[in-house]
């Protein structure tokens, strides 16, 4: 049973007990899997923006290329970086749930377990 189920104030860890938390074999963990997902995403998905950007400032003429219609390329590709944006966002939710939420409760629990060892 957790400290919050039980009707009790959770440990207030303090700075020291924070520093020994941010050098655990933990917390390295837990930054290098959040730095493994979202350094690359955000980089593919700034890199696809700016990409966006510099072919309608520079390629004007490619956009206007029709594809159905009144639909023209200009459109679809607009139409894409809501979509790109979308799946990120799903994406980042998904490996969240999995892979950070799961250590970072760990480790906070961790934190705010009373360490009566440590305070006798």
């Amino acid at each position: 049973m957790t400290t919050a189920t039980s009707g009790a104030a959770p440990h207030t860890p303090t700075s020291e007990e924070f520093r020994r938390a941010q050098q655990s074999p933990e917390f390295l963990e837990l930054r290098s899997k959040i730095r493994s997902f979202t350094f690359p995403i955000t980089i593919a998905g700034l890199t696809w923006f700016v990409l966006y950007i510099v072919l309608a400032m520079y390629a004007p003429s490619l956009y206007a290329t029709p594809v159905i219609g009144n639909i023209n390329l200009g459109i679809v590709l607009g139409l894409l970086q809501f979509l790109t944006t979308f799946l990120i966002t799903w994406a980042y939710v998904r490996y969240a749930e999995r892979q950070i939420e799961p250590r970072s409760s760990a480790l906070r629990e961790s934190l705010e377990q009373p360490h009566t060892a440590d305070h006798a």
